[in-house]
């Protein structure tokens, strides 16, 4: 077949997957990033994807390392997994758990997945049927309404509020729940937010769930992929802690907290829907050998040290946007490696958007941030801080400038 000749071809695809991938993460970074300045001397700033891996400080931890290379060269990893994972791997991930929790899990319980996207796609496949609804925060992490328009599963959304710290509207969740609903999603620590929450707003999660879902079967599907990764004042909790009085449906995984995406080991903790789950996961094999070392053996001064420059970057964002008039703040974060800004596009010339502010500020600055349009936020900016602390300023400065330049004159 000649090149080209594929165009002859009628193909009809699925619309569900064109129409709902316009706003992924990926999509969005894609394009912005092909509106750089191809002749900007500068380096690009990577302020819109949260992959920390790249940067020397926070490369993670020796024993994690030691152990994928202890895998590989025993030579025992080298076959197709079970389903549901490697006993040693979900037994290890069971124990780990076990250390925040009032009960014990088994690693009957635990369910091994290609990172904690493939958790997501498990778990929402697995809870829809035809008139299905499943509850969003908004903003939120935007695969999920990806996944959820390809499978037909009805999006209905609940705020996050930004004057009490990002926590869950709660009136709005009672209004939204009925019949047809088979789960609410509560992501914490926040992405896109930054947000930690308390054990008491958690505790009040899980009893408008007693109020409003008991007699329903809905899920709370807990989104823990940066469990731990808190430096604020508020610790983390995990929502297992309410696991006897709410069905909790736990997702995680190792690439936030030991700094490793490209490893792709995740899992999902649930009870009483394993029945539904027998989907193929297949995380690599040799991950999945080395996880029971990667857990038990890591030091506890390699987790400090990622929170202490988590927190460091933190302040450093924080401080920087007070300089920048045209964005704000609403809370400074606590935790994970994101924290959402409010732009106000009145303040400048040319400025349609937020996402016109990010494609120019790419062109003019090298400088790569998300828009909020692409969680759920219009008009507002979804920035990282987990990169190198010189360069966080050094984007900040380029963000400052770019403003500066485009500021409405008075």
């Amino acid at each position: 077949m000649e090149n080209g000749s594929l165009k002859k071809w009628r193909f009809q695809g699925n619309k569900a997957l064109t129409t709902s991938s316009g706003f992924t993460v990926r999509a969005v970074l894609d394009s912005l990033r092909e509106n750089l300045n191809v002749n900007d001397p500068r380096p690009t700033i990577p302020l819109g994807h949260g992959d920390p891996s790249a940067f020397p400080c926070f490369r993670t931890a020796t024993e994690a390392e030691d152990a994928i290379v202890d895998a590989i060269r025993s030579a025992k990893y080298n076959h197709y997994p079970p389903t549901a994972g490697l006993l040693p791997a979900r037994r290890a991930v069971a124990e780990y758990l076990n250390r925040d929790l009032p009960y014990k899990l088994s690693p009957d319980d635990v369910f091994l997945t290609l990172g904690c996207i493939q958790a997501i796609e498990v778990i929402l496949t697995s809870l829809t049927h035809p008139g299905a609804n499943i509850l969003f925060p908004r903003p939120g992490f935007p695969y999920y309404e990806s996944l959820a328009a390809h499978i037909h599963l009805e999006v209905r959304h609940f705020d996050l509020l930004p004057e009490k710290g990002w926590e869950v509207d709660l009136d709005a969740v009672e209004a939204l729940v009925d019949e047809n609903t088979v789960a609410m999603v509560i992501v914490n620590p926040g992405n896109p937010c930054g947000s930690v929450y308390t054990r008491q707003h958690l505790q009040k999660d899980a009893e408008i769930y007693l109020k409003t879902a008991r007699n329903l079967g809905i899920l709370v599907i807990a989104d823990e992929v940066y469990e731990h990764l808190a430096f604020g004042s508020t610790p983390y909790v995990p929502m297992g802690v309410f696991g006897s009085i709410v069905p909790v449906v736990t997702l995680g995984s190792i690439s936030k907290r030991w700094i490793v995406p490209g490893w792709r080991l995740g899992w999902v903790i649930a009870d009483s829907i394993k029945g539904f789950l027998n989907i193929s996961s297949d995380p690599i094999t040799f991950v999945q050998g080395a996880l029971p070392q990667i857990l038990e053996k890591t030091k506890e001064g390699f987790f400090s040290k990622i929170i202490d420059i988590l927190r460091k970057d933190s302040d450093i964002g924080y401080d920087k946007i007070t300089e920048i008039p045209c964005i704000t703040c609403p809370n400074k974060p606590e935790g994970g490696m994101f924290m959402m800004v409010k732009l106000n596009v009145s303040l400048l010339e040319g400025i349609n958007d937020d996402m016109d502010f990010a494609l120019q500020l790419a062109k003019e600055e090298s400088v790569v941030v998300l828009p909020g349009i692409a969680v759920g936020m219009k008009n507002w900016l979804r920035v990282t801080f987990a990169i190198d602390p010189s360069m966080l300023e050094e984007g900040f400065e380029r963000m400052k400038s770019f403003c500066q330049r485009h500021a409405k004159k008075q």
